[in-house]
């Protein structure tokens, strides 16, 4: 067995990502965007049965996990599925998975 004493960096931010993929909530407005879209929170507000208040807070943890990023234009904020630090992040771990265990 190794004896970890700190977690590198990079784990770091996939951490943020599992726990960010970790409610089904989250799952459900990650899963409401279609390839390439870009969603406000009153759009994603529309599609969801949570307040506006809850989906801003859950959009916020996705975004924090990197699942998604976003772009203010003018007065709104668009959000959009981050699919390739998404990739890079699990390519990762399915890289330590097939090399350490």
């Amino acid at each position: 067995m190794k004896k970890i004493t700190s977690i590198p960096d990079a784990w770091t931010e996939i951490s943020d990502l599992f726990v960010a993929l970790g409610d089904a909530h989250r799952q459900r407005i990650l899963l409401s965007f279609e390839k390439n879209e870009r969603l406000t929170i009153l759009q994603v507000v529309e599609a969801s049965q949570l307040s506006r208040t809850a989906v801003t807070h859950h959009l916020k943890v996705l975004e924090r996990g990197g699942a998604l990023k976003s772009e203010k234009v003018g007065r709104e904020v668009y959000f959009q599925v981050n699919k390739d630090w998404m990739q890079q992040a699990l390519h990762n771990v399915l890289q330590y998975v097939e090399e350490e265990i």
